[in-house]
């Protein structure tokens, strides 16, 4: 990978959002926590959660990725609260999407995620990217049975 992929991919506007990475941490009481790990590169995610009336009431997370894994997990984290499971689903979709169909990238409250547009000529980052939004889902979905 040159130097200026490199640049482009791990962009002012991706390391941003690391900085700032909504709800980090645990809950002491979650209905749900759910671990997901990348065999590709060892990224981790740890997602806590609690559901009332069929949407995420309380959420936390403990990010332990790369800056693209983060990034993701920021998007996620601002706008998570008060989502159902359809909602987040479909958001989750759209990502995946975007990586791996040329589509465009979700709309609001997760917008943000258009920054992670130049990962998709990195298949291999595709999986880091996505751990936080499948550890959620798969959180729900405990919660909720």
């Amino acid at each position: 990978m040159a130097d200026s992929d490199l640049m482009q991919l791990y962009s002012r506007r991706i390391l941003a959002l690391t900085t700032a990475i909504p709800h980090q941490g645990r809950l002491e009481e979650p209905q749900a926590t759910v671990q997901r790990r990348s065999p590709q590169c060892g990224s981790s995610v740890t997602v806590h959660l609690s559901m009332h009336d069929g949407r995420i009431s309380d959420f936390a997370q403990e990010v332990r990725a790369c800056a693209l894994g983060q990034a993701s997990a920021s998007v996620l984290g601002q706008a998570v609260v008060g989502m159902d499971r359809a909602g987040l689903s479909a958001a989750r979709d759209q990502l995946r999407a975007m990586l791996k169909e040329d589509a465009p990238a979700p709309g609001a409250p997760f917008a943000d995620l258009e920054a992670l547009t130049p990962a998709r000529e990195y298949p291999n980052r595709h999986a880091s990217i996505m751990l936080a939004w499948d550890a959620t889902i798969e959180a729900m979905d405990q919660a909720l049975s």
